[in-house]
């Protein structure tokens, strides 16, 4: 018998992303213009994360917004849960990014007050503290019953 171990893969998945430029692009028409609406990994976060967790089919798509990333989780099991789990998703506070705006956060919790993220200044996913130092809030940390 074979029995997969999500958990363990999930988490594996995620620390082999470190420094992939895997996520940086997401290419789409707007007002008939080629662009690339991810800005070379600046925004990325979603697409990293939703693609992670659309591998073992936590989520139904990937995403490029948090928004929607978030929604789609909510939809397919994911909930709310108080304490920091290897595995868990981590939504942040919005921060301003200048020009391109105030935005949300999504990333994974690893273990011993570490998490990788998409950065938005490297465009890959990077391994930091869970709460960038005490400087970005958590809003919100979720699980899904299929990592226990």
């Amino acid at each position: 018998e074979i029995k997969p171990l999500i958990l363990k893969t999930h988490l594996k998945l995620i620390q082999n992303s470190i420094d992939t430029n895997l996520f940086k692009n997401f290419y789409c028409k707007v007002g008939g213009e080629e662009k690339d609406i991810l800005i070379d990994g600046h925004l990325s976060c979603a697409f990293f994360v939703s693609t992670i967790l659309v591998i073992h089919r936590l989520v139904a798509n990937t995403h490029v917004t948090v928004e929607s990333t978030v929604r789609d989780m909510e939809k397919t099991g994911w909930f709310e849960v108080n304490d920091l789990r290897p595995g868990a998703v981590i939504l942040w506070e919005a921060v301003d990014f200048g020009k391109s705006g105030y935005h949300k956060h999504l990333g994974f919790y690893i273990s011993e007050s570490t998490a990788i993220s998409n950065s938005s200044t490297l465009g890959v996913p990077v391994r930091h503290s869970y709460d960038f130092n005490q400087s970005r809030k958590i809003e919100k940390i979720y699980w899904h019953k299929s990592l226990e």
